[in-house]
């Protein structure tokens, strides 16, 4: 849960669309499209972070990959999102209960399901399984020209960080690879390896989007050639304290805005990541903010927004 002091800034960030304290950095809309970065491989689509989303995804003309990792019990990073194995497999417990032997005999595809037209429910893969591939199988199947991020999701960092870097070591794929994480204990992990080509932590990328949002300042813009993340739309709660108790107020909140981008671009180009990005209307208005690229859920359809949106787009 977050706390109300990280509340309260992304909630008004919705709100305020007052002006940074540097120049615009841009015009809207004015360089090219948001590449399509598929999340999980294109989790929609097809069995997230596995072989056959990523295959699928680039059939679909993404133009990067974002897949998710954790660590087996014998040290192997795989490609795994949930906390539990329950969540896409037939079995249960932790990716670090079992080896990378155990893992793969596992079917990545069992829970995953699609509605028809006419709301039937079907589980395609209970009869055509997909393993749980290793995070050095699925960067040798993807082509060395297309950028992987690896969103790193179990704790302690340390480990993982470790056997991450021995496999890029391996495959000399450090320069294909940016690494990124909401914990910021991966930004120490990776310290220790110059060639990591790490995200902004997103607590940096949080603090300077409230700080835009509640007092329309730009407080220490990333270094230039660096990248940060953040949702496009994101659920927050404001919550209020006082003596005798507290209130809460949801909404759907948009933090990215024009004073926000100008913001992070006031020191030079910054690649900046929409996350959540799965309508034509939202892809046309990170285009307007000359965002770098979108984390979509469907390569298949966002393929289509992608190659159908009128170019330089409509900006209100």
């Amino acid at each position: 849960m977050h706390k109300p002091r990280q509340m309260l800034p992304l909630l008004l960030a919705a709100a305020v669309i007052g002006g940074c304290a540097t120049p615009p950095a841009s015009v809207p809309g004015a360089g090219k499209p948001p590449l399509l970065v598929a999340h999980r491989g294109g989790a929609a689509d097809f069995p997230e972070n596995t072989l056959l989303a990523i295959d699928n995804a680039l059939a679909n003309g993404v133009d990067m990959l974002w897949l998710t990792v954790q660590l087996s019990r014998d040290g192997v990073p795989v490609l795994y999102r949930p906390a539990d194995l329950s969540a896409n497999t037939a079995e249960s417990g932790t990716v670090s209960e079992k080896t990378l032997a155990q893992l793969q005999k596992l079917n990545a595809g069992w829970n995953f399901k699609q509605t028809a037209a006419d709301g039937q429910v079907t589980y395609p893969y209970r009869s055509q399984a997909v393993n749980i591939p290793s995070l050095e199988q699925a960067l040798a199947a993807i082509p060395e020209t297309v950028p992987v991020i690896l969103d790193m999701k179990a704790l302690p960092a340390a480990p993982q960080a470790k056997a991450v870097a021995q496999s890029l070591e391996r495959l000399h794929a450090w320069q294909r690879v940016l690494i990124y994480s909401t914990d910021a204990s991966y930004q120490q992990a990776f310290a220790a390896y110059p060639q990591a080509r790490l995200f902004e932590s997103r607590d940096a990328t949080r603090d300077r989007l409230a700080n835009v949002a509640l007092t329309h300042s730009c407080t220490l813009p990333p270094a230039p050639g660096r990248w940060a993340a953040f949702e496009y739309r994101r659920a927050v709660q404001l919550v209020e304290t006082f003596t005798l108790g507290e209130a809460r107020s949801k909404t759907n909140a948009l933090l990215w805005t024009p004073a926000a981008v100008d913001c992070f671009q006031s020191r030079g180009k910054v690649a900046l990541l929409a996350i959540g990005v799965n309508t034509a209307e939202d892809y046309r208005a990170a285009a307007c903010l000359n965002m770098e690229a979108v984390l979509v859920d469907s390569p298949r359809a966002m393929g289509a927004v992608k190659r159908q949106l009128e170019w330089p787009p409509r900006c209100d």
